[in-house]
């Protein structure tokens, strides 16, 4: 019996994935330098944030080119893996456009579509995790994505991101992801076994999983709690999943990706983080430009000062004042004088 290891290569329909750890869609975040990040670390593919099917229907100008751009360098960084975007949306016809948009006028290598969503604003338009309670509705969307793929005269596997069901004990999911497969030609479920109800509070039911990936003739992708390397080897063994999807245990946290692909558990130090953190400032200066950027950015610092290793009131000061800064010169002189006194964490007291 031959065992399947997280850096051996699989097949997402037409697709060659170089290793099973991927970069989830990250909503709000998940934009090209997210990815490359990612791809820069390893990752053997990346989906994009969730964007509205509708705003690339109706020819959104942010939308379509700033949320629907693909970097050049994101083939070239680290795996150089295939990129999906994802859409989300309740309307097949409008869905149908906004696949062959993707098709026609990206570089995409594939589209996946949010069934899992469960913040109310999406839900309350018939989106995300939603579809959970129309199954035949959600069939016809997941449909008209392939049809629309096929109008703009690619081959783009469609993939499909489902949550458990929308209440604790549910399986509305588990019984809808056999359906897109079977009846929309689905290529793979990216499966977060979590109802929607609890968002991301709980413990997955993995062996929901499991039960998923032994009757689903199509890969599983696992997502949901996978916030460090060993916890992730250790289900991704468990439900024999085709590969593990990283998504809020990546944030400011790309050595992740590292970590579960080279089996290497040792955490970055200070200027590593410090470094990695500079580089997403430029790239976010880049994506947006700086008056856009320095706003932006202030859901990102959170994430690298809680890696610093920073005592209490460092940490505090620290905080505040990266969310505080007017422009980013002011932020860079902030790290620039952490890097330069680079003090190590301090001791832990003594029992």
């Amino acid at each position: 019996m031959t065992v399947t290891t997280l850096t051996d290569p699989w097949a997402l329909g037409p697709l060659r994935v170089p290793n099973r750890v991927l970069l989830a869609p990250l909503a709000g975040i998940g934009n090209w330098f997210v990815r490359l990040q990612a791809a820069r670390y390893g990752a053997g593919m990346t989906v994009s944030e969730m964007v509205s099917s509708h705003a690339i229907h109706y020819g959104n100008e942010r939308t379509c080119v700033e949320m629907l751009r693909i970097h050049p360098d994101e083939r070239a960084a680290g795996t150089g893996g295939p990129v999906s975007i994802q859409l989300f949306g309740e309307d097949p016809a409008v869905m149908r456009s906004a696949a062959a948009h993707v098709a026609a006028r990206t570089t995409a290598d594939a589209i996946d579509i949010n069934m899992g969503c469960p913040v109310p604003k999406v839900r309350k338009t018939g989106a995300g995790a939603a579809m959970l309670a129309d199954p035949d509705l959600a069939v016809t969307v997941a449909r008209a994505a392939g049809e629309g793929v096929r109008d703009a005269g690619r081959e783009l596997p469609i993939t499909v991101k489902l949550r458990s069901g929308l209440r604790p004990g549910e399986e509305s999911g588990f019984a809808l992801a056999h359906r897109l497969v079977e009846e929309a030609g689905v290529a793979a479920i990216a499966f977060h076994p979590r109802s929607a109800a609890v968002h991301h509070k709980g413990v997955p039911d993995y062996e929901l999983a499991r039960r998923l990936v032994e009757s689903l003739p199509a890969p599983v992708i696992l997502t949901g709690g996978l916030s460090d390397a060993a916890h992730a080897r250790e289900v991704f063994e468990l439900t024999g999943a085709s590969a593990v999807m990283l998504a809020r245990g990546s944030l400011g946290n790309p050595w992740l990706f590292q970590q579960l692909l080279e089996q290497d558990e040792r955490e970055p130090t200070r200027p590593e983080i410090l470094d990695e953190l500079a580089w997403t400032i430029d790239r976010a200066v880049e994506h947006l430009g700086e008056p856009r950027a320095t706003r932006y950015l202030r859901k990102f610092y959170p994430w690298y000062v809680a890696r610093l290793e920073l005592d209490c009131a460092a940490s505090k000061r620290l905080s505040e004042s990266l969310q505080h800064a007017d422009t980013l010169g002011q932020v860079r002189e902030l790290l620039a004088d952490l890097l330069a006194r680079n003090e190590p964490p301090p001791l832990a007291a003594a029992p």
